[in-house]
């Protein structure tokens, strides 16, 4: 009885430790990285105490965010560019920059089997609208145009483009029916290692540059303990089952 009452003991005082020495992280997220990011985040909390405010976006805007003092902590964009851009101007921890996934992307359309295994579908012509990211802010919107270009077909759909300010919205145009087709990324219809709707092409990753997700710490982070502590999660395997969960490559 006694050991079990310092058993406890012990748990409880762990608990208020954990308590005292939580804090909180608030992180800017590529909108494509929104499902597994709150699977993450909630493993995370439980295991460390800290909270993670999050926030979802176009890598380009939150870039643009940080260079004009939003109050972000970490930085998960759809790229590379972007946190090394950050950290080159000194608005970021040097050396805390790193990739935490390999991206995909895909041709999708709500409709079972109005997408082909090929792609063919885009050739056909047998679409009114297509829908991708704005390229200038969202690195699978710049992946989608690389590979329309390279299947010389970037010319031809210009008068179908639907624009979204970042890959949800532009999920978001399909999936309501205002497109039947959107370059988006596996992990949005993704779950548990499958794909949960409609029909779509995996985009041969040779028609696009590499999507290299990376992360950085930012200079400004109120508590750079909890941040720090968040972006070495990033990196446990944990972590890495939930990225791999939801479609992407690892590092």
């Amino acid at each position: 009885m006694k050991s079990i009452k310092l058993g406890l003991l012990g748990a409880l005082l762990a608990s208020l430790v954990q308590v005292a020495n939580a804090g909180e992280v608030n992180a800017a997220v590529a909108a494509n990285f929104t499902k597994p990011m709150e699977e993450i985040v909630a493993q995370f909390e439980k295991e460390t105490g800290h909270t993670v405010k999050l926030s979802f976006g176009s890598s380009g805007k939150f870039t643009s965010q940080i260079k004009n003092g939003a109050p972000f902590d970490v930085f998960l964009a759809a790229d590379e560019k972007n946190p090394k851009l950050l950290e080159e101007e000194g608005l970021a921890v040097k050396g805390s920059r790193f990739v935490y996934a390999l991206g995909k992307l895909v041709l999708w359309s709500a409709q079972s089997g109005f997408v082909d295994d090929k792609g063919a579908v885009l050739g056909k012509g047998s679409y009114n609208k297509i829908a991708y990211a704005d390229p200038k802010l969202a690195p699978y919107g710049l992946a989608a145009q690389e590979a329309l270009q390279k299947l010389s077909l970037w010319d031809k759909v210009q008068g179908k483009l639907v624009t979204g300010e970042s890959i949800t919205q532009t999920y978001q145009f399909a999936a309501t029916g205002n497109a039947e087709l959107a370059f988006i990324a596996l992990s949005q219809i993704t779950k548990n290692g499958k794909v949960a709707e409609g029909s779509y092409w995996l985009v041969p990753s040779d028609m696009y540059n590499p999507i290299k997700q990376s992360t950085v710490q930012l200079s400004a982070a109120k508590d750079p303990a909890a941040a720090k502590a968040f972006m070495t999660f990033l990196k446990s395997e944990k972590a890495l089952t939930i990225i791999r969960n939801f479609g992407y490559g690892l590092p």
